[in-house]
This record gives structure tokens, C-alpha cells and sequence, in this order.
């Protein structure tokens, strides 16, 4: 099992400002690295006689490189002949075709591989790249493989870092633990609060090195490989469930009618008035000067504290909601990068000019949204969730708060802020709380349905009879929509209710 411990560290003057300069030149070699594989991209792919961009075709090896990014240096191996050796089904013409070894390997080496081959040639070129620990280096590079792995299954391209988003470097090995003291590579000794003890019978496998606001801190990777991991518990065996539904004036709003209040750590007055003092102050100095530096710090160490404060309520909230008698918990499945984009422009056909689009309102809205990170929250619940056993199951909440729990008829104007009034039966209660019911039964249904027909994620029998009323996708947004594991991947028909539901 692996866990991650993090601990502040205690550097001094020396160790400090050589990990400031750590930073800058690893900064500035992953850049040089994201630079060369989009070089050696678009000298391969998009000017190779055999390629073909338009129609995402695999590129001809004899031409160009068949991976989908590349890098400048060596790609192939070679044995002790001096003769390449065939891979797979793609096989490159060797030097003599009479005697052609083959040694079952394959000789190309991936991106990374080749950036990390190059890196003794750069602390020939760059000598002060030498003064780095070499683990960390390499781990600079498998940095950017995981970002564009990340970006191959369906995330942003890989962005240039800059000071703000490029502050941490991992070591692989060669650190050592001793009380209170840890030593670093090429850094030496350094003391830490040990605030956390490691447990007996625990390996360190990797550390990472993070600056932050207040000082630095230090993520320790501890494996033991005779504790198993969490198994999830399957839906078939859940009997009890909770359903929460996330707001603004409170946090959240459980189905069994507790609700939890929201504090707006950065939203609230008094945070709002200290933060525009204080940057008032940065914008009054004068730029770049010491001065402004120093009130810069000042502004982001409040932030930090505000992010604790946040983090440390989430914890606990969370622990509290996963504490319950439960074996499942219903969560809202929200797209919040959906819910906090700007408003669509709007332009008068007359004149040419923007009419207003309410995004000058919507921006408290989305200000609280951020303040109440949601997703953040709904990931330390999944976390605790399944040390303890349990699981998290993120349900639609499409029309659950104005959907009338009586009779079913759904209705905007049934809805006036907290209070829900169907307009069709008169049925009342309060909006959020039975929005949290909702998603609460949608799960149950979801497990009854996964009680009658196994683990299956369609019905058996796809000619099954379906709504007639059927609003069709396009296949732009099909293909655009991620699923995440644990989360309902599509839609089918309850034989006994006849009501379309998801299905995990």
C-alpha cells in the first residue's frame, strides 16, 4: 500500500536559496524539453511526406517517428554488431540484409528515454546542471511523460511552466531519515517537524520537495507491501445509503435532514476586506522593488492560511459524513469547469454592440463556488470512504431540486430559493433537502438495478423498449465527455419501474 506523508522543513540560509535555484533550472529544462518534443513534432509529423495530421494516421517509420511525440537525440538502440534491431511489426532496413540479428527486443527507445540519455550531455554543455541530484533530473523529465500522458487520455496539452505553477522537485533515491533530520542528495541534512511518525514496517520510495508561501515542505511516498490495498465495497452488497446535495448558504444538505454550514473562508467580509488592503498595498509600491515583494508575500500568505482553514473544515466534514451508518454515499456528479464558465457574449444585430449577458452577476456566483471547492471535498469523502469500507456513488442530479417528490412533476416555478412548492399538488418542503432525497433514492434504484442484473453496465437484451421522447446527442459532446472510474458510464431501462436510470 502506498500513502504520502508531508512534513515542513527546516532548511537553512545555504540550502534554501539552492533550492530556489534547483527550481529556476528545472523550470527552465522542462520548458527546453516541451519546446523540443513540439519541434521535433512538427518537423516529423506535420512536414513528413507520410503523415497525414488531418486524418490522425500513424506515421511511416521509415520516414518519421511512429510515436506520437518526439524528441531530438538517438531513438534507436543498437547491439554489439552495430546492427538495429527489428521491433514488432515495423522493422527498419538494417545496414547488411543478409545478417540480421534478432534479439527480441525492441530498439527504440521512448521519448523520455531519449531526453534522459541526454542529460550527461547537458551538464557537459550547462556545468551548473550538474550541481543537481541526477534522480532529480530524470524525474523532471518523467514529469512532462506523465503530462502528455495526461494528455493523450483526453486532458489539456502540456503548458510552459512558469514561477507561480512550477514550484517542487522529486528525488528517487539516496535520502535518508533520522529522527528529525532528513538528508537530501546533494543538499545535505535538514531538519523537520515530525508531526507524523512513520508506521513500522514502512519504506520510503520517494520524496518530493514543494515550496509554499510560509517555507518549505516535504512529501514522503511510504510503501508496505504486506498491507493490502482498499478494496471498494460492490453495489450489490450496500443496503443503507445517504444522499448529499451541495449548495452555497450551506455546504451541504444531507438526506436525512442535517445540514452543515458553510464559513466562506474568502468570501466572507471581514477576508474580503483584509485582501483588498492588502492588495491595495502591492499596487501602491513600487513595482519590482523589495517593497512590493514583501507585501506580495504578505498577500499570499494569507491565501495559504485561508486554503488551511478550508482543507482542515473539509477534513473534518468529511470524516463526519463517511463516520454515518452507511454503506453508501450519494454525490452530485457536477461538471464545475462547465458551472464557472463565462457567460455567452451577447451582441445587439443593430448596432454592433455587447448587450448585457449577467456575467457581471455571475461572478459572485462562481467567487463562492470556487470558495466552496466542491470537488475538493467530494474527493477527501471518496478517500476516507474507502479506507473505511465504503463507497461513493456520483448520481445525475439533472431536475433533482425541482422535482416534486409527490408526484413527480417537474417545474422551475416550484422552486423560490430554499423553499419548494409544487405547483401541481401543492407538496412543500425544503428545496435542497429534498434534492439530497433524490439523489438518495436515484442510488438506490441504480442498486437494485445492479442486484437484478449483475454487474453488467447495459441490459442483456438491447432491444429493449426505451422512451419514445428520446433527446439525441451529438456525437461532438459524446465524444467531449470524460467518465470517471467509479462513475455511471451510460443509461438504461429499469424492467420493473420502467424509469431511464443510470448504470455504474
Amino acid at each position: 500500500m502506498l500513502t504520502n506523508y508531508v512534513y515542513k522543513l527546516q532548511p537553512n540560509v545555504t540550502q534554501s536559496h539552492e533550492m530556489v535555484r534547483w527550481i529556476d533550472m528545472l523550470r527552465s529544462h522542462y520548458n527546453w524539453c516541451l519546446n523540443d518534443r513540439i519541434s521535433q513534432y512538427n518537423q516529423k509529423f506535420i512536414q513528413g511526406d507520410y503523415c497525414d495530421i488531418r486524418t490522425k494516421a500513424e506515421a511511416c517509420p521509415i520516414s518519421c517517428f511512429v510515436s506520437k511525440n518526439g524528441a531530438s537525440g538517438e531513438p534507436w538502440k543498437q547491439d554489439n554488431q552495430n546492427t538495429i534491431v527489428p521491433m514488432g511489426e515495423y522493422c527498419l532496413l538494417p545496414y547488411d540484409l543478409n545478417n540480421l540479428p534478432y534479439s527480441g527486443k525492441t530498439p527504440r527507445r521512448s521519448v523520455g528515454d531519449i531526453q534522459i540519455t541526454a542529460l550527461p550531455v547537458l551538464k557537459v554543455a550547462r556545468p551548473w546542471y550538474a550541481e543537481i541530484d541526477s534522480t532529480v533530473l530524470q524525474q523532471n523529465v518523467k514529469r512532462l511523460d506523465t503530462a502528455y500522458e495526461n494528455f493523450f487520455n483526453g486532458n489539456g496539452f502540456p503548458k510552459f511552466k512558469n514561477r507561480s505553477n512550477f514550484t517542487s522537485f522529486t528525488y528517487q533515491v539516496g535520502f535518508k531519515v533520522s529522527g528529525n533530520k532528513i538528508y537530501l542528495p546533494k543538499l545535505g541534512w535538514m531538519r523537520f517537524y515530525d508531526s507524523r511518525p512513520i508506521p513500522p514496517g514502512f519504506v520510503i520510495k520517494a520524496a518530493t520537495v514543494r515550496k509554499r508561501q510560509d517555507g518549505w515542505y516535504i512529501s514522503v511516498r511510504i510503501e508496505d507491501k504486506t498491507v493490502p490495498d482498499y478494496v471498494p465495497l460492490p453495489l450489490s452488497e450496500v443496503n443503507k445509503v445517504i444522499g448529499c446535495d451541495l449548495g452555497i448558504v450551506k455546504l451541504i444538505h444531507l438526506s436525512d435532514g442535517h445540514q452543515i454550514d458553510n464559513p466562506k473562508f474568502a468570501t466572507n467580509k471581514k477576508t474580503r476586506r483584509i485582501l483588498k488592503v492588502r492588495q491595495r498595498r502591492v499596487s501602491q509600491k513600487k513595482k519590482n522593488s523589495n517593497n512590493q515583494k514583501r507585501a506580495s508575500r504578505a498577500v499570499g500568505r494569507l491565501h495559504k492560511k485561508i486554503a488551511d482553514k478550508r482543507q482542515a473544515y473539509q477534513w473534518e466534514i468529511a470524516d463526519a459524513i463517511v463516520s454515518r451508518k452507511v454503506d453508501a454515499i450519494g454525490v452530485e456528479h457536477l461538471n464545475i469547469a462547465g458551472i464557472l464558465r463565462r457567460c455567452k457574449v451577447k451582441i445587439d444585430d443593430n448596432t454592433g454592440r455587447f448587450l448585457p449577458n449577467g456575467q457581471s452577476r455571475k461572478k459572485y456566483l462562481n467567487r463562492a463556488i470556487s470558495d466552496a471547492s466542491w470537488n475538493e471535498l467530494i474527493l477527501k469523502i471518496d478517500y476516507l470512504a474507502a479506507k473505511q469500507g465504503k463507497i461513493v456513488v456520483k448520481i445525475n442530479p439533472k431536475n433533482s431540486s425541482i422535482e416534486c417528490r409527490n408526484c413527480g412533476y417537474i417545474d422551475k416555478a416550484s422552486r423560490d430559493n430554499e423553499k419548494f412548492i409544487c405547483s401541481q399538488c401543492g407538496h412543500h418542503e425544503h428545496a435542497d433537502i429534498g434534492a439530497a432525497k433524490t439523489i438518495r433514492d436515484r442510488v438506490i434504484e441504480l442498486i437494485e438495478y445492479q442486484k437484478v442484473h449483475g454487474d453488467c453496465v447495459e441490459p442483456a437484451d438491447k432491444t429493449a423498449k426505451r422512451p419514445k421522447k428520446r433527446k439525441e446527442k451529438s456525437a461532438r459532446s459524446t465524444l467531449s465527455k470524460r467518465v470517471e472510474p467509479g462513475n455511471p458510464k451510460s443509461k438504461g431501462e429499469n424492467p420493473e419501474t420502467g424509469i431511464q436510470e443510470d448504470i455504474a
